[in-house]
């Protein structure tokens, strides 16, 4: 018995082991420039993730390079918890497979997905192209000119996967990222654009806007478009096309970290102000853990190699 209490004792008094939390505000990196749809949506989130983080999440903006300045920062960042960040789909995984690349799908550990966005085919409000048929036609007839958010990066993909299901030719034009590619268009510098439904919400809404959708890369419609219709409708590229938009850490981030962040976004991204905070901005959360993130970049990894790659011969 006196072995018992002895023991009931020592245990009594050892330290108790804690639960991982930061100590200090949480560095999170955005690979492109404020006001862009990665952007909005991340300064959305962390706005809302303070409470369950337990400190302030402190958006960086590291643009350039088509998001490889940005994320070649981030998997060389310690791996202490106090820097996280977003990265898109399916750009992430493109630029980690060309050759020379600054890092690989390895230096990042998955965390949680945060959206998922169908690509949509825009052009200025007043365009003569009503419709895609009549874009497509067009573009038949001469070569137009299609800004992207960079070589390669996701919405230069969205054009590319366009042209070859419409057979025509056309002039890439890459910009910084996508708020500049959408400037571009709203300015004329260029005939369309492939985006993201949250890229263009606002810009296809109120009395006068600037934008029109003329489709959507989905086998469905669009909830936030329910009139514009898909591609696959006309007889153009049939599959979904778009862009998740997750938060990983660097390689090396120990496990009890990634717990603490899968669990406090999955309670953010539960939150009812969360759901309406993004419901009023036009964006739509699809939540998925580390172990589905984890997957949705192997698929990613394979899409970049078997198809993406392709594209660009």
């Amino acid at each position: 018995m006196k072995k018992v209490l002895l023991a009931v004792a020592v245990a009594m008094t050892m330290p108790v082991a804690m639960a991982w939390a930061p100590t200090s505000d949480v560095n999170v990196i955005v690979a492109y420039k404020a006001g862009s749809g990665t952007d909005t949506g991340a300064r959305l989130l962390s706005t809302e993730a303070g409470k369950y983080v337990g400190k302030t999440l402190v958006i960086q903006n590291l643009p350039g390079g088509d998001g490889k300045i940005g994320w070649t920062r981030l998997v060389n960042s310690k791996p202490d918890g106090h820097t996280i960040g977003f990265i898109n789909l399916p750009t992430f995984t493109t630029l980690a497979a060309q050759k020379g690349a600054p890092f690989s799908v390895s230096d990042v550990i998955p965390i949680a997905n945060h959206l998922t966005e169908s690509g949509v085919v825009a052009v200025k409000a007043d365009s003569p192209y009503k419709t895609i048929e009549d874009l497509v036609a067009a573009a038949k007839q001469k070569q137009l000119k299609a800004s992207t958010n960079g070589v390669k990066a996701s919405n230069h993909t969205a054009a590319q996967l366009l042209a070859q299901s419409g057979k025509f030719d056309y002039k890439a034009v890459p910009y910084g990222g996508t708020a500049d590619q959408l400037l571009a268009l709203r300015q004329g510098e260029v005939d369309f654009t492939c985006a993201k439904v949250a890229d263009v919400a606002k810009l296809v809404k109120g009395d006068k806007p600037e934008l029109r959708v003329l489709a959507v890369f989905s086998p469905t419609r669009a909830p936030e478009l329910p009139d514009v219709p898909t591609l696959g409708e006309k007889g153009l590229y049939p599959e979904w096309y778009g862009s998740a938009r997750a938060i990983v850490a660097p390689k090396g981030t120990s496990p009890e970290i990634i717990k603490f962040y899968v669990d406090a976004f999955k309670k953010t991204m539960q939150d009812p102000a969360t759901i309406e905070a993004h419901k009023k901005a036009g964006l739509s959360m699809d939540f998925k853990d580390d172990k589905q993130l984890g997957q949705l970049l192997k698929d990613q990894e394979v899409f970049a190699k078997d198809v993406i790659s392709k594209l660009y011969k």
